[in-house]
C-alpha cells in the first residue's frame, strides 16, 4: 500500500525521498525492521493475553530434562510471526504481483490449518488436535493452488532467448527486446514452462515434461500429472518437517530465519536480469518482489526469538510451524529452486528422517524379533541429544550453526555446475 502511495507522491508532486520506494532493497530493509518491531512490540501483548486466557502448553512426560518446567507456557505464538509477515508485506510489497499474492494466500492458508489444530488442542482440550487426514487435506489444497497458479497464470514465466524458446516449442506469452549487456539488443521471450534448476549439473535445468518422454509430442499437455503431485509432496513434506522440528525453544524459528535469508537473496538475483545472466540461472520476471516477503519472514522469525529463545516465554504451536514450513516450500517452488530444499532445509530433513527411520526400524524389528528396537534414544533427532544429556541451549545453537552452513552451501550451488 505504501508503495502505491509514495509512487503517486513521486509522480505527482516529486516528493523528495518518495522514489526510494521504487528500490526493492530499500523496501526489503524497511520490511525487516518493521516486522521485527511488530513481533517484539505486539509479542508481549499477545503473550499477556494468552496467559490471561490460560492458553498454555500441555506437556507429555517423556522423561526429558526441564520438560515439566515448560508446562503452562503459552502456545499459538505463531500468530506473532504471521502478523509480522502479513502487515509489512501488505504495506510495502506490490500487491498486484502474482508471487506476492501466492505467498500471502499460503501464509494465511497454512496458518489457518495450524490455528485450527492448536484451537482443538487448547480450547477443546483434545490432545489429538486436528485429524491427520484433514491436516493433510489442507496441505494438499495449498499445494494444488500453488501448482495451478504456476501452470496457468501468464505472469509466472521464465525469460529466455527467443530462438531457444522456439526450438523447445515453449508457449510464448510475450516477446521483448533486451540488452545483452554488451550494447546489443537481443530478442527474448517470456515463456510458460515447468522448467526448474538442478544443482551440481552442468545443464542446470530440468523440464518436468521430460519425465513423460514416452508421450512424445503430447508430453507438455500432460506435464501436470508430474508437476502437481511434486508440488503437493514438497509443500506437505516441508511443512510437516518444520512441525517436527519445533520441539526445542528457538529451534524452528532460528532455522527458518536462516532459510528465509537465503530465499531473499535468491529471489533478488532471480529477479534481476543482469545478475541472473551472470550466474547463469533463470531470470524470473517479477520475482524480485519476493525479497520483500522474505525480509518480512526473516524479521518475523527473528523477532519471535525475542520471546521464544531459551527459556521460551511462548511456543509457536502448529499455527507457526506449519506456516513456516509451507512458506519456505512454496517460495522455493516459485523461485524454481525446489530441488535445493534437501540442502536448504537440511535440518528439517534430518529431523523428519530420524522419525521415519525410528518408526520403520521399530516396526521391522518388532515383526522380525517380536520386540521393537530403536536406532535413536528418542526421535525427532533433537530429543536423542537431550537423552544423551546435552543441554537444550547447546543443541539449539548447534542446529543453528548447521543451518547456516547449509545456507552457505545452498548459495554456493548457484555457481557450481
Amino acid at each position: 500500500m505504501l508503495y502505491y502511495l509514495f509512487d503517486y507522491l513521486d509522480k505527482q508532486f516529486d516528493l523528495p525521498g518518495a522514489g526510494l520506494f521504487h528500490y526493492i532493497t530499500f523496501r526489503a530493509g524497511l520490511a525487516t525492521v518493521l516486522s521485527l518491531i511488530i513481533s517484539i512490540v505486539f509479542g508481549q501483548r499477545i503473550i499477556d493475553y494468552l496467559q490471561k486466557k490460560q492458553i498454555g502448553e500441555t506437556v507429555r512426560d517423556l522423561g526429558l530434562e526441564g520438560q515439566k518446567a515448560k508446562e503452562g507456557t503459552p502456545t499459538m505464538g505463531g500468530i506473532i510471526i504471521i502478523m509480522a509477515i502479513l502487515i509489512p508485506s501488505l504495506l510495502l510489497a506490490r500487491l498486484n504481483n502474482v508471487y506476492i499474492i501466492v505467498m500471502l494466500v499460503t501464509t494465511v492458508w497454512m496458518g489457518t490449518i495450524g490455528f485450527i489444530d492448536d484451537y482443538i488442542k487448547v480450547f477443546l482440550k483434545n490432545k489429538e488436535g486436528l485429524s491427520g487426514k484433514f491436516k493433510i487435506l489442507g496441505q494438499v489444497g495449498c499445494g494444488l493452488f500453488v501448482s495451478l497458479v504456476m501452470l496457468f497464470n501468464d505472469n509466472v514465466v521464465v525469460r529466455m532467448n527467443y530462438e531457444e524458446a522456439m526450438a523447445q516449442n515453449y508457449p510464448i506469452v510475450q516477446r521483448v527486446k533486451a540488452d545483452d549487456h554488451k550494447g546489443q539488443l537481443q530478442e527474448m521471450a517470456y515463456v510458460k514452462t515447468s522448467i526448474t534448476n538442478v544443482p551440481f549439473v552442468k545443464g542446470n535445468m530440468l523440464e518436468y515434461s521430460s519425465v513423460l518422454w514416452f508421450l512424445k509430442e503430447n508430453k507438455d499437455k500432460w506435464v501436470w500429472l508430474i508437476f502437481i503431485p511434486m508440488v503437493i509432496f514438497i509443500v506437505t513434506a516441508v511443512s510437516n518437517a518444520a512441525n517436527l522440528t519445533d520441539g526445542l525453544d528457538g529451534l524452528a524459528a532460528g532455522v527458518s530465519a536462516t532459510s528465509g535469508a537465503v530465499l531473499a537473496i535468491i529471489s533478488y538475483v532471480s529477479g534481476s536480469a543482469i545478475i541472473a545472466d551472470y550466474l547463469n540461472i533463470f531470470y524470473l520476471p517479477y520475482t524480485g518482489e519476493l525479497m520483500i516477503f522474505s525480509a518480512c519472514f526473516v524479521g518475523g522469525c527473528t523477532g519471535f526469538l525475542w520471546y521464544n529463545a531459551p527459556p521460551a516465554k511462548i511456543f509457536m504451536g502448529d499455527t507457526g510451524s506449519l506456516a513456516l514450513g509451507g512458506i519456505i516450500a512454496v517460495m522455493a517452488i516459485l523461485l524454481r529452486k525446489e530441488l535445493l530444499i534437501p540442502i536448504l532445509c537440511g535440518v528439517f530433513l534430518i529431523e523428519n528422517l530420524s522419525v521415519v527411520l525410528q518408526v520403520s526400524y521399530f516396526k521391522y524389528t518388532k515383526y522380525k524379533y517380536g520386540e521393537g528396537r530403536r536406532i535413536f534414544l528418542m526421535s525427532p533427532l533433537h530429543h536423542h541429544y537431550q537423552k544423551m544429556g546435552i543441554p537444550e541451549t547447546k543443541i539449539v545453537v548447534r542446529f543453528w550453526i548447521i543451518s547456516i552452513l547449509l545456507a552457505v552451501l545452498t548459495l554456493i550451488t548457484l555457481k557450481i555446475r
